[in-house]
């Protein structure tokens, strides 16, 4: 793995479920310590549109051909708006890793989905493509990865990775995207 990899992290800033959209952030970095660029682009809360917002956002960025990697804080931005890694990868042909402190409790997340929506197989088919690994570095998270194999997956977190358990590219999208909101940056990732 290089160390000079350009890897965008993306993460949606703070919304309540009041909110119609919300904004999602990405950030191009060199590995974990050269920020090169920031992206933004919005979503619909809770709705089917992450997915196709993030193709768009990376086709139409001037760092398109750098990036080798995409690297997203959960399955799911803005609520339920759940994020189609395959499609992204089998369209763009970026790799792509998912990255959670926290182990997704399942049965939890297909009860609310039941409860809310009325397309919840669709999503709930999305949510498991692949599979959640946990693995642990400094710290335990979770992973899904799509088009990378689970050794270069680990060295790119590995990489990205200055301090605790969040690789930068990620960290910094969601500083970025609480202190936009927010007026000032908080909370983990």
């Amino acid at each position: 793995m290089k160390k000079e990899i350009r890897i965008i992290g993306i993460d949606d800033m703070p919304f309540s479920f009041k909110d119609k959209n919300t904004d999602i952030v990405g950030v191009v970095m060199r590995g974990g310590t050269y920020l090169e660029g920031v992206l933004k682009s919005e979503i619909t809360v809770d709705g089917m549109d992450s997915t196709d917002k993030i193709i768009k956002m990376l086709e139409k960025t001037k760092h398109r051909k750098q990036i080798k990697l995409i690297m997203i804080d959960g399955i799911a931005l803005g609520g339920f708006n759940v994020v189609d890694c395959e499609k992204i990868f089998n369209e763009i042909e970026l790799p792509i890793i998912t990255i959670t402190r926290n182990k997704p409790h399942m049965n939890k997340i297909k009860e609310a989905l039941k409860k809310h929506f009325e397309d919840w197989k669709e999503r709930w088919k999305i949510i498991n493509n692949g599979t959640t690994e946990e693995i642990e570095l400094r710290y335990k998270i979770y992973i899904k990865y799509f088009g990378i194999s689970r050794h270069e997956a680990i060295e790119s977190i590995k990489l990205a990775t200055i301090r605790g358990a969040i690789p930068e590219p990620i960290r910094i999208a969601h500083l970025i995207a609480t202190g936009i909101k927010k007026g000032e940056s908080r909370g983990r990732c």
